[in-house]
């Protein structure tokens, strides 16, 4: 349903234009923010401004940052010898919630994806391989998504990487904690039992 009142039309489709976000979603978004004072208003529109200004890419990661290196990167607690790589900055916030890895990180932007035009050149690729000039990094994890692209993605990197020298992993992908077998398609348990490890 289009609004007569273009300025809330307007803000619907910016909402809607975001990934995820549903035209019902929008709608109930463009109310909410219509809802807000004058001041709320304001500071909320300041907040997507100074996001839109502020951040941008670490130098040597291309993880999002509010400086030249992001938090990681200037850390002398992380272990600079691995580098696990992911497609997208959520990512790298989902492997620190586990608070196991202690290595750094490499964000592509993407992957590969001949359907969508996007080549190794499009993604952050060539950053990554001028990292793993100084003979510092001995282990490189691939951790793009468990899709087409995804290992479309790890695969190109693994090949790129090999002649260097340097470990190249995968995360092991399998079933998830509390699901049961008859239910996991066959392309899951395959990984399971791929990364199977000793108990």
């Amino acid at each position: 349903m289009a609004f007569n009142l273009a300025p809330l039309q307007n803000l619907i489709d910016q909402f809607e234009r975001m990934q995820g976000i549903g035209h019902k979603t929008a709608q109930r978004m463009a109310f909410y923010v219509l809802g807000l004072s004058d001041t709320q208003a304001r500071e909320f529109a300041q907040a997507i401004i100074d996001a839109h200004t502020k951040i941008k890419q670490c130098k040597v990661c291309c993880d999002l940052a509010d400086g030249d290196l992001c938090p990681i990167c200037k850390s002398d607690a992380r272990d600079k010898s691995v580098i696990c790589v992911v497609e997208d900055p959520r990512d790298v916030a989902a492997i620190e919630r586990t608070h196991e890895y202690k290595g750094t990180y490499h964000v592509l932007h993407g992957a590969i994806s001949p359907m969508d035009n996007i080549g190794p050149d499009q993604i952050r690729i060539k950053e990554l391989v001028a990292r793993l000039n100084d003979d510092t990094v001995e282990e490189v994890i691939m951790a793009t998504n468990p899709t087409v692209e995804g290992e479309a993605t790890a695969m190109y990197i693994s090949r790129l990487l090999k002649p260097m020298g340097i470990t190249v992993s995968r995360l092991a992908y399998g079933v998830p904690v509390g699901a049961d077998l008859e239910y996991a398609d066959e392309v899951t348990l395959s990984r399971a039992l791929e990364g199977r490890s000793l108990i």
